[in-house]
């Protein structure tokens, strides 16, 4: 922590304090008693390297995200690094890479997510499942894909979950050379459908294990597929606010938690912003009623061991711990009182007037008064709205004290 501390004694009792109230719910009548988690991602490739960052980290965070690939075909590096961040007093979630036919089938990683619980307790929780279903959805040339491979699915069923799908709505879909499906509904049912063949994220669901994963759009779509926590994605030069607006109504009305995972704003080093920027959108999503804030760690830059982190990263988590610990944040500060709500099944991207929808059409005639009404609502409230999807299925009536909708004038 960079404040002076004169007396050791003062020193024992800010930590123990720290601990206590960032590690637990807070108690206080008029606090938040949604627990809160900071830590950050691992991403290299031996125990030896995640031990040390576990050491770096673990006076100042109470989460380790094991996020390699390397590790994640090691079972023995695997037990081996999570045991040692558990006794290190963090929990952890835990990414052992996903479980389908046409990438690779799960042999031991499954029945170790099975009983991570047993072995860790509430240390363990849960899985961090696949990666930005819904943005690989909206920016990937899904036109070219099909028009280039449909043939190949033909006759191979096992090669991929989508030949059935497809099978399963061609009424709706016709064929898959097509250029763009039907509307809007018909896309967003077949995003749904991908979920529900997904053997690896439904064996979690089945055993009930915690699923995480991240994304930087169409949260709500994400979350309706079936996963437990979203962490928002920010980065990439777009707005953390409207992420906020948008992760938190989706796990508001859905009934689902949230969090923000601080990824790449540039694509070569340092790739991660300053640590005074850090710190102020974790402090933000914190305030905003997020329970999940992490820095992703990946690649490694020159003979650093800590990969993408460098002292001024490390500050700003001692800066959020003890700021967590000394400022807990207020219930009413942490949920929005304005919604606005955006047409059923419009899976626009909104990261600029002429971001595409679903992957297959880009913006429509809806696109620039959501807009404009977007960034009215956005820099009038702040963090105090919550972006939501007209849905009968969760229905926004009484949840707030102001709602807007896309086609009225503000």
């Amino acid at each position: 922590m960079r404040h002076v501390i004169i007396l050791s004694s003062i020193l024992i009792i800010a930590i123990i304090t720290a601990s206590f109230l960032v590690s637990h719910s807070m108690t206080s009548n008029n606090t938040d008693e949604t627990p809160f988690y900071v830590g950050v991602t691992f991403c290299g490739n031996t125990p030896a390297e995640a031990k040390l960052l576990i050491d770096k980290v673990k006076n100042y965070t109470n989460l380790f995200v094991l996020q390699s690939w390397t590790i994640s075909n090691n079972e023995t590096a695997t037990t081996e690094i999570c045991d040692y961040a558990v006794a290190s007093g963090l929990n952890i979630i835990v990414n052992l890479g996903v479980n389908q036919t046409y990438d690779r089938v799960w042999t031991w990683q499954f029945p170790w997510l099975e009983s991570a619980e047993q072995r860790y307790g509430d240390r363990f929780l849960g899985s961090y499942y696949d990666d930005e279903p819904a943005g690989i959805q909206v920016d990937y040339d899904w036109l070219n894909f099909f028009l280039n491979y449909s043939s190949y699915f033909e006759g191979r069923p096992h090669v991929s979950p989508l030949h059935q799908i497809f099978a399963d709505l061609e009424d709706e879909l016709a064929n898959v050379t097509r250029p763009e499906p039907k509307d809007y509904d018909t896309e967003a049912a077949w995003f749904q459908r991908v979920f529900e063949s997904n053997r690896g994220l439904n064996s979690l669901k089945a055993s009930g294990i915690k699923t995480f994963t991240s994304d930087y759009l169409l949260y709500w779509f994400d979350y309706l597929g079936g996963y437990d926590v979203m962490l928002a994605q920010f980065g990439w030069n777009n707005s953390y606010i409207q992420d906020i607006a948008l992760v938190r109504g989706a796990a508001r009305m859905q009934n689902k938690s949230w969090g923000a995972i601080i990824t790449w704003t540039y694509t070569e080093p340092p790739y991660l912003d300053s640590g005074e920027e850090i710190y102020n959108q974790m402090h933000t999503a914190y305030r905003a009623g997020a329970e999940y804030a992490i820095i992703f760690t990946h690649p490694q830059i020159g003979d650093s061991p800590y990969g993408t982190l460098t002292d001024e990263h490390f500050e700003a988590l001692e800066k959020l711990w003890s700021e967590v610990a000394q400022n807990p944040r207020k219930t009413s500060e942490s949920q929005a009182e304005v919604a606005l709500v955006l047409p059923r099944n419009y899976g626009w991207g909104m990261r600029h007037p002429e971001d595409r929808i679903w992957g297959f059409w880009g913006p429509d005639e809806k696109s620039p008064q959501i807009w404009e009404i977007s960034r009215k609502l956005l820099s009038q409230y702040g963090t105090r709205l919550d972006i939501v999807y007209d849905d009968p299925a969760f229905p926004v009536t009484g949840k707030y004290s102001q709602i807007y909708y896309w086609n009225q004038p503000v």
